[in-house]
């Protein structure tokens, strides 16, 4: 049985920050802020490069609504 993570776990998890995932997977800060509060999603163009960028495949990756919260341990030092 795979782990789930969520969007920011698995970024934390690879020790990433929004800046450098966003260049990765070619978006904006912005954009990842936004998928990992739940505001938007990713389209399935970016699919692949969340997998490589996080080294988890899409299935184990939670998304979240706005409306629900999530801790990760040492996430505040990657705002």
């Amino acid at each position: 049985m795979e782990t789930k993570l969520t969007m920011k776990a698995a970024r934390v998890n690879r020790n990433l920050s929004q800046k450098e995932s966003a260049k990765i997977i070619g978006v904006s800060k912005d954009t990842i802020g936004n998928w990992e509060r739940g505001k938007s999603f990713p389209s399935a163009k970016y699919i692949p490069k969340l997998e490589k960028a996080y080294g988890i495949k899409y299935d184990n990756i939670i998304f979240l609504n706005k409306n629900n919260a999530l801790s990760v341990n040492n996430a505040a030092r990657h705002k």
